[in-house]
């Protein structure tokens, strides 16, 4: 694959000319929703194998051998130039492909009411074959130890169909927020705990659950050690039935950081206990905050160098957000809440309102400021491929588990191009426990 950012007046015919594909193939792959009115700054994702290379200023077939990976011998040879001859500003260059490691991908989806939608049923479907799991979000837990099951419908047979381990996602959600109450009950009173892990045991064993994921949020500080010790008694629980257990941690960067989000999230233990965890490394830019990039770089690189400091990055997978936000500026702490919206929503907006797509390099995240139809300033920041590509090179350079994307239901196909580009997906985890990920 290669990912080309739209320059003045270029189109997607003069586009594709320019890499031997078909302006019919780089709308299908992409699902352009501005085909005939291209904003500048957007990213495209070309559907070839391999990618092209247009020579600049300085450069030689050394430096570009290089940059990707591969010989300069390979590169005369297969462009068939002479070695050691320079090379014309301009040149087309073809790369050969890279390399692709293996990586486990897992996607929550998050019904709402009482069923599952046809859009995020349709999302399950498209994106299944990218996927190790699937996490229906969420069972949550009931004060005497019985669960609150979400709606599943048709999910269980689209992963037994794609060959995808269902995630049972257990939350101590009530009332719509994560509660330390409900979370103390369960973790420092055992007769809820053994009727827990018996219903856990049950509705697993129903449905076909085969990894345990403990999302509990905003916990008491002081039942840090509960929580340590309720994982190893589940694990213990789980292993005899040959599944995986796994937890979400807050996004830390050091084992003292305080805040009720991060305290009872020991990253040590859970390193220890679980088979891996899923960080929550987006929402640094969220709905209620003021604009900024969703899951900036550069804070997103600290959180999981920390995590590398408390367990083998083979236990690690880094959460990801599939959606930007638009904001109504001026920004008011407490006033109107950002509007959620799909990388496909984005460029769709940006276009209709005739304005260019900025990328900033330092967050590595795409942004562009627009006016509404009634005279108000917006600011929206979002995902494209150049920051998933960027989120990919991150995962590979820190040799992590894989990658965790909150959530289904939010188009955005370059992502799933560039996952079949970057990496073989693992499938049958349970039977993999001693794979490597480097």
């Amino acid at each position: 694959m290669q990912i080309h950012v739209v320059r003045e007046g270029q189109t997607i015919t003069g586009i594709a000319q320019a890499y031997s594909t078909t302006p019919a193939e780089i709308i299908e792959a992409n699902d352009v929703p501005n085909p005939n009115n291209l904003v500048v700054g957007q990213a495209l994702v070309i559907p070839i194998v391999g990618r092209f290379y247009f020579v600049q200023q300085g450069d030689s077939l050394w430096s570009i051998a290089n940059r990707y990976n591969t010989t300069p011998q390979r590169l005369a040879e297969i462009n068939q130039l002479n070695i050691t001859q320079p090379l014309r500003i301009g040149l087309r260059l073809y790369i050969p492909p890279q390399p692709k490691r293996d990586a486990e991908i897992n996607a929550y989806i998050e019904p709402r009411g009482n069923e599952v939608s046809p859009t995020l049923i349709q999302s399950a479907r498209n994106t299944a074959p990218y996927l190790t799991y699937l996490a229906p979000f969420s069972f949550g837990v009931l004060r005497d130890g019985s669960l609150k099951e979400p709606p599943l419908d048709t999910l269980p047979q689209i992963a037994e169909q794609n060959d995808v381990t269902l995630m049972m996602v257990l939350t101590n959600l009530e009332e719509g927020s994560f509660s330390d109450e409900l979370g103390r009950i369960i973790l420092t009173v055992k007769a809820v705990q053994d009727r827990l892990l018996d219903n856990i045991v049950e509705t697993a064993k129903k449905y076909n659950f085969k990894d345990i994921h403990f999302d509990f949020e905003y916990l008491r500080p002081e039942d840090k050690e509960a929580y340590n010790r309720f994982l190893i008694k589940a694990r213990d629980r789980f292993k005899q039935e040959g599944w995986l257990i796994s937890t979400a941690l807050a996004p830390k960067t050091s084992a003292d950081q305080e805040g009720k989000w991060y305290e009872a999230h020991d990253y040590q233990a859970h390193g220890e206990i679980v088979d891996f965890v899923i960080v929550m490394t987006y929402e640094w830019g969220y709905s209620g905050g003021p604009p900024m990039a969703v899951s900036p770089i550069g804070p997103v690189r600290e959180v999981l160098e920390y995590a590398l400091s408390e367990m083998p990055g083979n236990k690690i997978m880094m959460g990801q957000n599939l959606y930007g936000y638009d904001w109504t500026l001026p920004f008011t702490p407490g006033g109107e809440f950002a509007k959620a919206v799909s990388p496909q929503a984005a460029i769709q907006l940006a276009a209709d309102n005739n304005v260019a797509i900025q990328y900033d390099t330092n967050a590595q995240a795409p942004h562009f400021d627009y006016v509404d139809a009634e005279g108000n300033s917006h600011k929206v920041w979002f995902e494209d491929a150049r920051s998933i590509q960027a989120k990919f090179d991150l995962l590979k350079e820190l040799n992590l588990r894989g990658i965790s994307y909150w959530k289904l239901g939010l188009p955005f196909p370059q992502n799933w191009l560039l996952i079949g580009e970057n990496f073989n997906v693992v499938k049958n985890p349970t039977e993999r426990e001693n794979r490597t990920y480097a």
